[in-house]
């Protein structure tokens, strides 16, 4: 079968694709990096989206900054609610911050991994560059690892 549409919230999915949640407090820096990068590094292979145990009302300017420097797409972007992922299914749930490891739902079916990244809020715009720098350093290969997909080619078909 093709691409399939869920819920209307994301783009096309190939149905090969690896789903991935991604969870932080607030999502509104790491988690939201997180998303953009693992969807840019591992296209066609992993979908991710991001979501948060207590959202904040807007993604902060530094991490849409730090994204838009690297040449990566920002449009959309908003913080979720971690309850609004109820029932979704995904093959990975991963906290990258310490209070959402604590706070994590039950996601059945799904894999756990903890990646911890500093929270840059409140800082200069190099600090959130070295964050979303340590994300792709760091989380894309532990995710392509814990999914067994590729980092270096797109999935068969794409």
């Amino acid at each position: 079968a093709g691409p399939t549409r869920k819920k209307g919230r994301e783009p096309l999915m190939n149905q090969n694709e690896k789903r991935v949640l991604v969870l932080c407090t607030g999502n509104s820096c790491r988690s939201q990096m997180a998303e953009v990068l693992l969807n840019a590094d591992l296209a066609g292979r992993v979908r991710a989206v991001s979501a948060g145990t207590r959202p904040q009302p807007g993604v902060a300017a530094g991490a849409l900054e730090a994204l838009r420097l690297a040449g990566l797409p920002v449009e959309g972007l908003h913080p979720k609610d971690v309850e609004s992922m109820a029932g979704e299914v995904f093959d990975l749930v991963v906290t990258v911050c310490d209070h959402a490891r604590e706070a994590c739902p039950v996601f059945p079916g799904a894999r756990h991994l903890h990646v911890g990244f500093h929270d840059p809020h409140g800082e200069p715009l190099a600090s959130f560059v070295a964050v979303r720098d340590e994300i792709r350093a760091r989380l894309v290969p532990e995710v392509a690892q814990a999914l067994g997909v590729a980092l270096d080619a797109p999935a068969q078909g794409e």
